[in-house]
């Protein structure tokens, strides 16, 4: 578990689990978690997510997507930026993950978006990570 950055363990929460079959993952909860859970529920990678009070910040449980033959929906989830190397983009530069099939997931001043909202919003930010 990586202490010095929680979206990495958060990701790789899901990536493992993902692997593993699992129905649901537990991740801490945390601002920022939930506003990246709410863009994965969305844009179609998660099925839901409920809070759980539990502990002293609660536990965001978030429920897995498959596709038929049992193979998961997100095929990939990576951070982008970490804490020794800050990414950063402006509008005009905003990353396509593979070629536009996936999402790349920014924070900006006015909150946390993908990369599409970001760039109807005319807004740069730091890319936190990518999903496909």
């Amino acid at each position: 578990m990586s202490h010095t950055y929680p979206l990495a363990d958060y990701l790789t929460r899901i990536r493992n689990a993902q692997m593993a079959g699992k129905r649901w993952v537990d991740v801490p909860s945390s601002n920022l978690k939930k506003a990246v859970s709410l863009i994965l529920r969305r844009e179609g990678y998660i099925k839901d997510i409920i809070h759980v009070d539990e502990g002293p910040q609660g536990i965001l449980r978030l429920y897995l997507k498959y596709f038929g033959e049992g193979r998961g929906v997100i095929a990939g989830i990576d951070c982008v930026s970490k804490p020794g190397r800050r990414v950063y983009c402006n509008a005009s530069n905003i990353p396509r993950v593979r070629n536009g099939l996936g999402i790349a997931i920014i924070s900006t001043s006015s909150g946390v978006v993908t990369g599409n909202e970001a760039k109807k919003k005319n807004q740069g930010g730091e890319v936190l990570c990518r999903v496909w």
